[in-house]
């Protein structure tokens, strides 16, 4: 049996290519959501466009939020709307579960709407901020709403044993790499 297939807790294969696989699924994950807004702008008639908001990247609805607040409160909701119905669709969908990928996934996921609901919701150019200055929701109806979702979801994949140790890659045999290793100097 090869190192690199063996299989660790939850069935994870320890890979030497765990994180990097990890890292692949959480970057799709953001990506999703920023296809999600985009998607919707174009949706809608506009032109989205891309561009940085003190050095952060951003994506620019093409919307006048004052002509049309409810567009640019479906263009501000698409990114972490995305991101749940992906979340949910591989808790719900069966398959075989588990994988770095998918782990990546769920953990941008969640990662994402954690920052948004908790820090990112004040930023100039979060999509919470913008749901709320449309009128249509306010910052807490918005944050009970993902929140409620996000919340289900980490629940859900703590009672699923596919889940196990979300972060840590498992290692060969029955252990669990976690840490840190140093070589010699």
């Amino acid at each position: 049996m090869p190192d690199s297939a063996t299989s660790g807790p939850a069935g994870v294969a320890a890979s030497h290519h765990y994180w990097r696989t990890l890292v692949l699924g959480a970057a799709t994950s953001i990506l999703a959501h920023e296809a999600g807004h985009v998607t919707t702008s174009l949706a809608l008639g506009k032109h989205p466009s891309f561009g940085f908001d003190e050095y952060r990247p951003t994506v620019y609805s093409g919307i006048d939020p004052h002509i049309k607040p409810r567009d640019q409160f479906y263009f501000s909701a698409a990114g972490l709307t995305v991101q749940s119905i992906i979340d949910e669709a591989i808790l719900d969908i069966p398959h075989s579960r588990g994988s770095a990928f998918e782990r990546g996934v769920l953990g941008g996921g969640l990662g994402t709407t954690l920052f948004y609901l908790t820090i990112g919701r004040w930023g100039s150019v979060s999509d919470v901020d913008f749901m709320a200055r449309t009128r249509v929701w306010n910052k807490t109806q918005i944050t009970a709403i993902f929140g409620a979702i996000a919340a289900s979801h980490a629940f859900r994949m703590s009672r699923d044993g596919h889940y196990a140790n979300f972060f840590a890659r498992p290692g060969a045999g029955s252990g669990m790499d976690l840490g840190v290793s140093v070589g010699p100097f």
